[in-house]
């Protein structure tokens, strides 16, 4: 398996884990593809009107080559 980061969208509502494109070499690459995502979803889905990162607004997670999912903020 590749040293590689990847990111996971969840869909809070449904619990629904959802593949985001790209894979990368770095935590910081990884966290500047979360970072875009993220802007992309507050468009999308403007935490205003959904209640943020901790209401029904779509996460973000890196996933590590470990495996191990860490949500970005």
């Amino acid at each position: 398996m590749a040293n590689v980061y990847r990111l996971k969208g969840c869909d809070p509502f449904s619990s629904d884990y959802y593949e985001i494109g790209g894979e990368f070499s770095t935590l910081q690459e990884a966290e500047a593809a979360a970072r875009k995502e993220l802007n992309e979803l507050e468009v999308a889905q403007p935490s205003a009107q959904s209640g943020g990162q901790d209401g029904i607004q779509d996460r973000v997670y890196i996933i590590h080559p470990n495996g191990q999912f860490v949500r970005f903020r």
